[in-house]
């Protein structure tokens, strides 16, 4: 026999918290007026009782002639006849208690919840007539600014904690998409390869990229992939719910990521740059950055040449902030174009007269004034006639009346 059976059967003294069976009489005003089965009193089942939604009809819930399993909540003096009581009724709480007692056994289990309003920190839940509570952070993989739109909808969500004694009830939707997002990761990485060029829809933009759903998974495209050019923030490129292609550049099924590039599936400033620009052109430019070493000028749209701080000026040029500031319009010369590094090479005073001086010093570099040999004064050198023979000579010859002592000394 159930505890709801015995709790039944003992209900001759209706006392609170007792389980009665209850018909219902009649129904009206948001209430139903019940008797209590095999008592002879009689009870208020009101819609607070019954259900939480404030907007809900009574008579989709109840009608005279229903027979209910009810909870007694407490005694109300009756005012028609002295000493008689009628009682308040609960169905939900009866409900809610067979609820808690179910989800004992529960926890780890997905279920469909309803949500009931959008609270301070997350979403209040009801499920079998038990308020629960989805925190803020597993309401989804992400973080959800407006948790307002979820507000009367069915979620799936997933147990995580019950604790009956102090009506502690969580659950975790994030969980749920975890879970999901696991299975259609596993499946389109099958289908997925690297340099793959796909269509995809932004879902999200952060400050450092944009996330692109490509169909049950999520790639991220970070802000250095959006665009040949600068950018400043990722919302100057994408929007959410933009239809764009974008390739993948790498994938990791273990940690579930894929990096995409919008850039790499759309034509470089730089592709074909040998039919606009050959050394020699005269190009008409802004200066976009300044650097120690010399200064950016943009010549086309995202197309930048370095002129080097040795080619800004016949002058000796010693810092280019000095000569150059950015913004500033100025006439280059093309020097030299490596498009596999996308590098060109530019000049400013090419396109400027060379000063005299210049021709001068230019005109005597490297050339070596012939050195005259130095005049060194030399004393006579001692002659020796050497006797000839028909075979030469010797030492001894030369010397052989000196004493050796004598030649050392």
């Amino acid at each position: 026999m159930s505890e709801f059976e015995e709790l039944l059967n003992s209900v001759g003294d209706v006392k609170p918290r007792d389980v009665v069976k209850g018909e219902i009489l009649s129904v009206a005003d948001d209430q139903a007026t019940v008797s209590i089965v095999g008592t002879g009193v009689e009870g208020v089942l009101t819609l607070r009782e019954i259900t939480n939604e404030r907007d809900a009809d009574i008579n989709d819930f109840v009608k005279a002639g229903d027979v209910l399993e009810l909870l007694v909540l407490q005694a109300i003096k009756g005012k028609e006849s002295e000493g008689a009581n009628i009682y308040l009724l609960s169905l939900k709480r009866l409900e809610a208690r067979k609820a808690w007692k179910e989800l004992e056994n529960e926890i780890g289990s997905i279920v469909s919840v309803k949500v009931l309003k959008s609270v301070k920190g997350g979403l209040s839940v009801e499920y079998k007539g038990v308020r629960g509570f989805i925190p803020a952070s597993m309401i989804d993989t992400f973080f959800v600014r407006d948790t307002k739109k979820f507000e009367g909808e069915e979620l799936q969500a997933k147990i995580m904690e019950i604790d009956v004694t102090e009506n502690r009830f969580i659950l975790s939707r994030r969980a749920v998409v975890e879970e999901a997002r696991k299975e259609q990761m596993a499946a389109a990485f099958e289908q997925l390869n690297e340099g793959d060029i796909l269509e995809g829809t932004v879902a999200r933009v952060t400050d450092f990229g944009a996330f692109i759903d490509l169909g049950g998974i999520d790639g991220l495209v970070h802000i250095s992939e959006l665009s040949h050019g600068r950018l400043k923030k990722p919302h100057e490129v994408v929007k959410v719910g933009e239809q764009v292609n974008v390739k993948i550049l790498k994938l990791d099924p273990e940690a579930g990521r894929v990096s995409l590039s919008l850039k790499a599936a759309q034509p470089g400033p730089w592709d074909g740059i040998e039919q606009k620009i050959v050394p020699g052109d005269v190009l008409d430019g802004k200066v976009k950055r300044v650097t120690d070493f010399g200064a950016f000028v943009e010549v086309l749209p995202e197309i930048e040449g370095l002129v080097h701080v040795s080619q800004i000026s016949w002058d000796h040029v010693e810092k280019p902030a000095d000569v150059l500031k950015a913004g500033e319009e100025v006439q280059v010369k093309v020097l030299d174009i490596k498009p596999a590094e996308e590098r060109i090479s530019l000049s400013i005073k090419a396109l400027q007269e060379r000063p005299a001086s210049a021709d001068d010093s230019s005109s005597n570099k490297g050339e070596r004034k012939e050195r005259k040999p130095r005049a060194r004064k030399s004393e006579p050198r001692p002659s020796y006639d050497l006797p000839e023979t028909e075979s030469g000579f010797t030492l001894a010859d030369a010397f052989g009346d000196l004493d050796l002592k004598d030649l050392i000394k």
